[in-house]
């Protein structure tokens, strides 16, 4: 969905910043943008001097001295980003971008979000698939562990 993104999918209406998700099956999901999103986003298009080119593709790639040129990213690029980045980082190998999806569920629900509500921002049709990317139930905290009487 995000690949598929032109400048002008994020746009203001108000006082708030939205984002036009391009969906599979020619859907359109909109959702309003995080302020720090927001913010990132803003200052991308002002430094890629994009910010005027509303129907061209807002996330581009690189050529090879590192200028930001006309071609959109493609899905391979940004795993590749991910899988580069990640390893730099030195976190595990297996993260992808369904990794950040399921980070991004699992945050929202652990600061109190409601499930339906995650569904409705993943743009998921049934809260079974939401659950697929809940991952509360893996932290096991440190009050749970000393239950146990050694």
């Amino acid at each position: 969905a995000t690949t598929g993104m032109n400048v002008g999918d994020f746009y203001q209406c108000g006082t708030r910043w939205l984002i036009r998700l391009h969906e599979k099956g020619g859907k359109y999901h909109e959702v309003p943008a995080h302020h720090r999103c927001a913010e990132y986003v803003d200052a991308y298009l002002d430094a890629g001097g994009i910010r005027d080119d509303r129907k061209s593709a807002l996330f581009r790639a690189l050529d090879r001295t590192r200028v930001l040129t006309d071609r959109r990213m493609t899905r391979g690029d940004v795993l590749r980003m991910v899988k580069r980045r990640s390893a730099a980082a030195g976190l595990p190998t297996e993260i992808s971008c369904h990794t950040f999806r399921a980070t991004g569920i699992t945050a929202y629900l652990e600061a109190g979000g409601t499930l339906e509500n995650a569904q409705a921002i993943a743009a998921h049709e049934s809260p079974r698939t939401t659950r697929l990317y809940d991952r509360t139930a893996d932290a096991i905290s440190l009050d749970e562990i000393e239950r146990i009487q050694i």
